[in-house]
């Protein structure tokens, strides 16, 4: 009969995510993942495999979360995603709990060449979030909502860096207020904008 596993399988990964969020994957060892979870080396081999392993069922936990995916999704238009999308990240990024900042930009920064397809999967993740809000605007482009002459790649690289820059800077120790203003100022840079608000009835930004 084999022994029934004598800690909560969930509540370790919550752990283990925190981790990796503080330190990043390759300044997380498995000495330092085992003394934070209270478990030993084999009973985390056997429960999750190896740290790579791991750190692949930590991000999947994290982007149950993805406020930024929900927004593309429940938003009726590209400006109203995006600005709620800003306006959730200078909260969550700077929310108490948890590290500061974004999992998924600051995990594989600078790692060397034996995690380089960690910095891979990471990379992967930013690219189809910014080519989901590239098509996202380039609906809206299709649809009369925005300037024919927009360039959703564009648009959509100028927002995804911001939403990056927010989570630096949120790592850098800036406030929600300090986030809030990128994120106002953001909107301005948005096709037809006008004094901080939408040029036309299409471009309403509902709350």
């Amino acid at each position: 009969m084999s022994r029934k596993r004598a800690f909560d399988r969930d509540a370790v990964l919550e752990i283990a995510l925190l981790e990796f969020w503080r330190h990043g994957y390759e300044a997380t060892s498995i000495a330092s993942l085992t003394a934070a979870m209270g478990i030993r080396p084999p009973s985390l081999y056997a429960t999750f495999g190896d740290k790579r392993q791991l750190f692949e069922e930590v991000v999947q936990r994290y982007r149950r979360h993805d406020f930024a995916s929900r927004a593309l999704a429940e938003e009726p238009t590209a400006r109203a995603a995006i600005a709620r999308t800003l306006r959730e990240a200078a909260i969550n990024y700077t929310e108490p709990g948890h590290p500061p900042g974004c999992l998924i930009f600051s995990a594989a920064v600078n790692v060397g060449p034996e995690s380089a397809d960690v910095e891979e999967a990471m990379r992967g993740i930013r690219q189809a979030a910014k080519a989901a809000i590239a098509a996202s605007i380039a609906s809206d482009v299709a649809a009369g909502l925005l300037p024919e002459g927009t360039d959703p790649g564009a648009l959509a690289l100028f927002y995804a860096a911001t939403v990056q820059g927010m989570s630096t800077q949120a790592r850098d120790g800036a406030t929600r207020r300090d986030l809030e203003r990128i994120a106002e100022l953001a909107m301005l840079a948005w096709p037809g904008e006008r004094n901080g608000t939408p040029d036309g009835p299409s471009g309403h930004d509902p709350e």
